[in-house]
């Protein structure tokens, strides 16, 4: 392709998203990859999809509800999601666009920025693709730290937005609460002679209550599986260390002396909740798939070689942890029963083991831009002129961290596991503003961020759910083709014009 007007960078389904509404607004596109698939967690795992309050929901993320729908013959909503090979295969139809190029294998390395206008981005097998508007949609936010546009990674302090639920977070009880009494030290079960503690703890000290410690949400792999004749068997990697799951055999042994048995779908969250029987494997409880000893707070601004490692620690976390809770002598016996039922399919991710292709990073960078989204927009709603999708799903802050602390008891303190950063709490459907998506006018004239957008940590965990990057990708494409079409800036496109545009394409802007 010839004269490349939009360069989208990251086939994520927002980055899906916006190739194809750009291109249908008219613009040749080149859609960067950095693997071989499309669709990111819509296609990588994350089946059972957060939507929110569906009525909310439009443009493209209704357009794939239906699309899914039809595909299945149900009515729309039946499911909460597809398979995700049923997903990528929906977005490859989209982007078979005579106006749409998509490389694979291209990760971009450097991009040319001339006064505040990126000309270039270079990827690392040489090529160089020049472009008018730019949109990075991937999770990581790279080609916005390479534009350099301003960015906050992890939890701010209290008192930078003045956020209730800002910053570090008291340990309390509760479901993903890791229950107390269970010892942090390899080499004392009681937690009474401190040492070298176990693995999958993060062994700093907690920072103060309400302060920003840059922790980020857990990372962890979202696994597909079916109790299906001809699934594949669970198998433990290469590298199945013992002792990497010895603080899950205390988890079960404080369970088993206080009575309490998990059922196995408590863990995993094994329940047919996908089409065809299958399950979306998520991380439920103190002790799952998300991993939490602090690797994933490298990842957002490690280089390519060390998110490589991070990425492979977390696969092999979601394939051992099958195996240990289906074959450890310490794990109750209908828990290894139910898992014995369960294997991998054998029509999902076929050339990665039949494991998803896509790390779950729940959030990395974030963008800060004209306009920075705080949790008092979402809780009390504000009246945005520049609204250009609505967001609606609760503040959802996964686990941020497992580490330890001593805990004040006579006749000496004794050492407890504790997990920290959870919190869910319900908010409004709210308005997400345009200028959430663009950098400032000085630091950028050209880039449009719908994914690692302008938000505060808090705020970003609610609009982080997979429709709602489809939704804003959906506007990044447009806005993009907008600004190319104009000659403008893309903080000065027409958004009134935006915004109908958006609307004559299902776009839901106000409740």
């Amino acid at each position: 392709m010839t004269g490349t007007e939009v360069v989208v960078v990251g086939a994520t389904s927002a980055g899906v998203c916006a190739a194809v509404a750009a291109a249908e607004a008219g613009a040749r596109v080149v859609l960067l990859e950095p693997g071989q698939h499309v669709g990111g967690m819509t296609s990588g795992g994350l089946g059972y999809t957060d939507v929110g309050d569906v009525r909310v929901l439009g443009g493209m993320a209704a357009r794939f509800r239906a699309e899914v729908a039809a595909h299945y013959g149900v009515p729309v909503g039946a499911y909460a999601g597809p398979e995700p090979h049923v997903a990528e295969l929906i977005f490859r139809r989209w982007l078979d666009h005579p106006g749409i190029e998509v490389r694979h294998g291209a990760t971009v390395e450097s991009a040319e920025v001339v006064d505040g206008v990126i000309r270039s981005v270079r990827t690392t097998d040489g090529r160089t693709v020049a472009g008018g508007v730019f949109v990075d949609a991937s999770y990581e936010g790279d080609l916005l730290a390479l534009a350099g546009v301003p960015f906050a990674v992890g939890r701010e302090d209290r008192s930078l937005y003045g956020e209730e639920f800002a910053g570090r977070r008291e340990p309390v009880p509760g479901r993903h609460a890791f229950p107390g009494w269970v010892s942090p030290f390899a080499a004392d079960p009681t937690g009474e002679q401190a040492g070298p503690v176990l693995p999958q703890l993060r062994d700093v000290p907690l920072a103060p209550v309400g302060s920003g410690d840059g922790g980020v949400m857990s990372y962890g792999y979202r696994l597909c599986l079916t109790t299906a004749a001809d699934r594949l068997p669970i198998t433990p990697s290469a590298g199945y260390d013992e002792g990497y799951w010895e603080l899950g055999r205390r988890l079960f042994r404080h369970w088993s002396r206080t009575g309490y048995e998990p059922p196995a779908g408590h863990l995993l969250g094994l329940e047919p909740n996908l089409p065809g029987g299958k399950a979306d494997g998520n991380s439920l409880g103190p002790f799952s798939l998300s991993v939490l000893d602090g690797s994933a707070w490298e990842y957002p601004t490690a280089d390519r070689q060390r998110r490589e490692e991070i990425r492979l620690h977390h696969l092999r976390h979601a394939q051992d942890l099958l195996w240990f809770l289906g074959h450890d002598p310490a794990v109750p016996a209908s828990v290894r029963a139910e898992l014995s039922r369960w294997g991998l399919p054998r029509d999902e991710f076929a050339d990665t083991g039949h494991l998803p292709h896509q790390l779950y990073v729940r959030e990395a960078r974030r963008m800060i831009g004209e306009l920075v989204l705080t949790e008092h927009d979402l809780r009390r709603p504000a009246r945005w002129h520049d609204v250009v999708a609505m967001g609606s799903y609760h503040l959802d802050i996964r686990e941020v961290q497992r580490t330890w602390r001593w805990v004040h008891e006579h006749p000496r303190p004794v050492a407890m596991v504790v997990t920290e950063g959870y919190l869910s709490v319900p908010v409004p459907a709210y308005p997400i503003p345009y200028r959430a998506l663009v950098p400032r006018w000085e630091d950028c004239a050209n880039l449009i961020v719908p994914v690692c957008l302008s938000a505060s940590h808090v705020a970003f965990s609610s609009v982080r759910m997979e429709p709602q990057y489809q939704m804003l990708g959906q506007v990044a494409g447009l806005a993009a083709a907008r600004a190319v079409a104009t000659g403008r800036a893309v903080q000065a496109v027409d958004v009134t014009d935006l915004q109908d545009r958006l609307r004559a394409a299902g776009q839901v802007l106000a409740r």
